[in-house]
């Protein structure tokens, strides 16, 4: 099942796509920004002769017509930076630009898909179907992977596989289990209004201050008390606007959070008691409250099939030991939206390292990977598009 070419080349290579991650880290671009990124992987396909088509405004298609016949099989990796300062000033190859930085890895999804790419492209004779690879921008906004398949990204596509590096995972592991593996993500507003008036004269106001803290202080009871314990469900208030001046009695008040889930029943039913919720707290007050619940990404759900292939490619490249069982976490991935169009799998890569100071969280200032984690990635993306069209 393992082509040894394919794992010739990526190892051959580390040190170029090392470099090439790091490239990409020191230059991040923002959410629908990605302009040079995607820019750099059309010059990289272009010198392969890998036809490709850009995607708007960003990101990138392009597709390995191997030699046989068969099914097509699509490998995603994403490319946005997020708005965070990096501190890891000690990098020669750290961020370039105040305020943005590769803080969740997906310079190196992008990288590790690119070699990815290199290494198939030498085996496409032999290749009995065809690789579909993905560059898609805005994962981080959650809108980059239903921009690119109104596009055509998955037009055709038989099977679909992605990965994310993965710090709280150590280095060179993998993890990819059936089932749920990143939960549904939303984001929910609530405003409440009052009446307001001099701090010193309550008894002609409504407070939205003491409206919304009650709101805050049990709304909690929405998971603890009306949700299955068996069923997983987070809510959290991230945000909280009210008030004005000390001795003004606040009319208004904004609240902001979001919701995890797994399954779609319990998605629904937190949605539905997180409202009716906020207007039985604003009506025992006499308060009004108006509820705008977003629904952002879908649960990654990894389709079993897929999963074991994504094992067994993984034990046979890298060994028995390689596979790490880790819970599911209650982040986002709009991966989710490829996996309503085919089954698939998404896996886990470690790159967490205590001696190389790479187990910082995602997102956080300070991240950074262990780069010993890229020539597994790379080839298990590639091994596994190589495994699924010959299986």
């Amino acid at each position: 099942m393992i082509n040894k070419a394919i794992k010739s080349y990526i190892t051959e290579h580390e040190e170029e796509l090392i470099a090439t991650r790091r490239k990409l880290h020191s230059e991040p671009e923002l959410s629908w920004e990605e302009e040079n990124t995607t820019a750099f992987i059309c010059e990289q396909l272009e010198e392969l002769g890998i036809p490709y088509r850009r995607t708007e405004p960003t990101g990138v298609i392009a597709e390995i017509k191997g030699g046989k016949p068969g099914k097509t099989v699509a490998l995603r990796g994403d490319m946005d930076a997020l708005s965070v300062q990096e501190i890891n000033q000690d990098l020669a190859y750290k961020s370039k630009f105040d305020g943005k930085m590769h803080a969740c890895g997906h310079d190196a999804h992008t990288s590790m898909l690119l070699f990815a790419a290199k290494a198939l492209h030498q085996v496409k004779d032999d290749i009995p179907g065809s690789v579909r690879l993905l560059f898609q921008p805005a994962e981080e906004v959650a809108e980059g992977a239903k921009t690119i398949i109104k596009q055509g990204a998955m037009d055709g596509v038989d099977n679909v596989f992605g990965i994310h590096i993965w710090s709280q995972t150590p280095t060179q592991k993998i993890v990819c289990n059936p089932g749920p593996a990143f939960a549904a993500a939303d984001i929910f507003k609530v405003e409440f209004k009052g009446r307001g008036g001099h701090g010193a004269i309550p008894q002609d106001t409504i407070d939205a201050a003491v409206v919304a803290s009650s709101f805050v202080m049990n709304v909690q009871t929405v998971v603890s008390r009306t949700v299955d314990p068996l069923d997983t469900a987070v809510l959290t208030i991230g945000k909280m606007e009210v008030g004005t001046r000390f001795n003004v009695i606040a009319e208004n008040a904004v609240i902001e959070g979001t919701v995890r889930t797994f399954d779609k029943e319990t998605r629904n039913h937190v949605e539905k008691e997180l409202e009716h919720y906020a207007n039985t707290v604003a009506s025992l007050y006499g308060a009004t409250a108006k509820v705008t619940y977003s629904r952002g990404t879908n649960a990654v759900i990894n389709e079993e099939i897929s999963t074991h292939l994504v094992q067994q490619v993984a034990s046979e490249a890298f060994g028995k030991d390689v596979i790490y069982d880790q819970k599911p976490t209650m982040g986002g991935e709009d991966f989710s939206f490829f996996l309503d169009e085919a089954p698939g799998s998404f896996a886990l890569v470690g790159c967490g390292n205590p001696e190389k100071d790479t187990e910082w969280a995602h997102h956080h200032g300070r991240f950074n990977i262990d780069e010993d984690a890229l020539i597994t990635g790379s080839e298990l993306y590639a091994q596994y598009a190589w495994a699924y069209l010959n299986k």
